[in-house]
């Protein structure tokens, strides 16, 4: 696989499971309560959490699968069905709310909901930490690998600048934007679902067809 072509799955699948422009109504919603110097601080230390942890599951994943016996066509079925079932939820436009009844209590917790829920699973979910160990095993080169977290970081850079700017983005693109722009992604999330299951599932099957 090429750079450019690599370069471009990288983006696409991060970007669309990630989801910035879907996670700006969430993150807005639960950092109602903080001036806007508290709510920087906390995008920014939920963004920094959600790259070393997929930059943690992509280094110690093949690790993890050898401890375990886990093979990574298996990690791409099961990531298949996990990345379909969030696409046809962004498809839905369905999210998760979480209610902050007591602006106090998020500014004496803006630490803890910075790691919990904005980076996970909001920003760092199931889906991308299963794509990050998937990718880094699909990057067979150093080059790719490089590639890989330079990729994964200019992400997450872009969902700290739509995460900042938030307060400016939701009233101009609108709820309905919101859903529209959503329910693309989950689109792409379901193609690229399809693609991992079948990536996984042909090797399996030959193996089996071998044996028998």
């Amino acid at each position: 696989m090429g750079i450019f072509e690599f370069s471009l799955i990288v983006f696409a699948s991060f970007f669309s499971l990630i989801n910035p422009l879907g996670s700006m109504p969430i993150f807005m919603s639960m950092t109602s309560g903080l001036s806007p110097k508290e709510r920087s601080k906390v995008a920014i230390k939920a963004v920094a959490v959600s790259l070393i942890i997929l930059l943690v599951f992509a280094l110690a994943g093949q690790l993890i699968f050898k401890f375990f016996s886990i093979s990574i066509d298996s990690l791409r079925i099961a990531g298949g069905i996990i990345f379909f079932m969030m696409g046809y939820d962004m498809l839905q436009a369905k999210v998760v709310r979480v209610k902050m009844d007591d602006p106090a209590e998020s500014k004496a917790y803006g630490n803890d909901i910075a790691i919990t829920p904005l980076a996970i699973p909001m920003i760092c979910g199931p889906g991308a930490i299963t794509n990050a160990i998937v990718l880094w095993s699909d990057a067979t080169t150093p080059t790719l690998k490089i590639v890989l977290v330079a990729v994964m970081t200019a992400v997450l850079g872009i969902t700290l600048l739509v995460l900042l700017g938030a307060g400016k983005v939701v009233p101009w693109i609108g709820d309905t934007g919101n859903k529209v722009m959503m329910r693309l992604m989950g689109l792409l999330v379901m193609v690229i679902a399809v693609e991992f299951f079948f990536a996984g599932l042909t090797p399996i099957l030959r193996r089996i067809l071998n044996i028998g």
